[in-house]
Formats: C-alpha cells, structure tokens, sequence
C-alpha cells in the first residue's frame, strides 16, 4: 500500500511539473512577445514600415508617367500608331529587338498585328532607334526607355552630333512648321502572278 501511495504521490508531482513548467514556458512567450511590442521600434522597422510608402509613391509616379506617355503620342500621331494598345506593345517590340530577344518580339510582334497596329511604325521607330545606338546605356535601363519612347513618338528624330552638323546647312525655318509626321506603314509588294502556259 505503502509503495501506490509512492507512486501516486510521484505521478501527481512529475504532472505538477509538466505543468508548471508549460505554463512558465507560457508566460515568458507572453512577456517576450510583449517587450517586443513596447518601447521604441528598431531601426529596421521604421525602414520596413518607410519601403511601402515609397514603393507606392514610386507606382504612383510610374503609372502617372505612362498616362502621361500614352496622352502625348495620342496627340502626337495620328492613326492606330498613337492608340494605347499600339503604343504599348509597339514600343515592347522595339526594345525587345534592341536587346536581340528576337522570339519574344516575334510573340509580341503578333499581337500587335492582331490589334490592327502598323507595321511600318515599328520599322521607323527601330531605324531611329539604331542612329542613337551610341547614346543609350545598356547599364541603365531609363536611357533605353526613353530612347524607344522618343522614337516611337518622332521616328524621323536624329542624334544630336547630326542634327548639329545638318543644321548650319539647312534652310532657315519658321515658327509655324509642324512636327514631322511618323512613317506610314509600307503596302505589301505586289506578288508574282504566272501568266497561263499555252
């Protein structure tokens, strides 16, 4: 009898102990969980809480610009060339031809067809785009951006070194010119028609 009352005894005070030690677990949990909480944040958090502000602002200032972009080519070309989906997808072409990702150009290349966009705006704009070849800084992305978008707006644009030395030569213009207009879209070649044999 002597030897249950033990192991009774024993029994309630290994679960005394389980449970004492849990519920000590609990409750430095709980305090550790709360000191974090209190006083002043680190250093790394006022970072974390700063990052999406910023990243909105930098959306909101991206998305403002690309309006901005669309609005100026609509008003700038006339036809499909200066629709938003046009120039979207138009202007993703020629960057992608200019970073040799030919396939991908191709892709995009359809579905600028498929939206009844001019294939000839593409090639003006790539044209131009190869005479500034020398400005544009394969590091830093902007540069390529606005070169494309440039082209796209005015294809018959030329680098600054050529516009320099083609000016002094060029008759004198008045104030009133008007922007030159984009490339219109080549017609397809006539093709080959074999006459009857007889």
């Amino acid at each position: 009898m002597r030897q249950r009352v033990f192991e009774l005894r024993n029994a309630v005070l290994r679960q005394f102990a389980a449970t004492l030690a849990v519920a000590s677990l609990v409750v430095m949990v709980g305090l550790g969980g709360a000191s974090a909480q209190s006083g002043t944040p680190a250093p790394d958090q006022g970072k974390a809480a700063a990052q999406p502000a910023d990243a909105a602002a930098r959306d909101a200032a991206q998305n403002q610009r690309r309006t901005d972009e669309f609005a100026e080519a609509a008003q700038v070309i006339s036809g499909p060339a200066g629709n938003p989906e046009c120039v979207w997808l138009g202007r993703r072409v020629v960057r992608l031809m200019w970073r040799d990702d030919l396939d991908t150009a191709f892709r995009h290349l359809d579905l600028y067809d498929r939206f009844g966009c001019p294939g000839g705006h593409i090639q003006a704009a790539f044209r131009c785009l190869t005479r500034f070849g020398g400005q544009i800084d394969p590091k830093v992305a902007e540069t390529l951006d606005s070169r494309v978008h440039a082209c796209w707006i005015n294809p018959a644009s030329q680098p600054q070194q050529a516009a320099a030395s083609a000016s002094p030569t060029a008759a004198p213009t008045t104030g009133n010119s008007q922007a030159p207009q984009p490339a219109a879209s080549p017609a397809p070649a006539a093709s080959p028609t074999l006459a009857p044999s007889k």
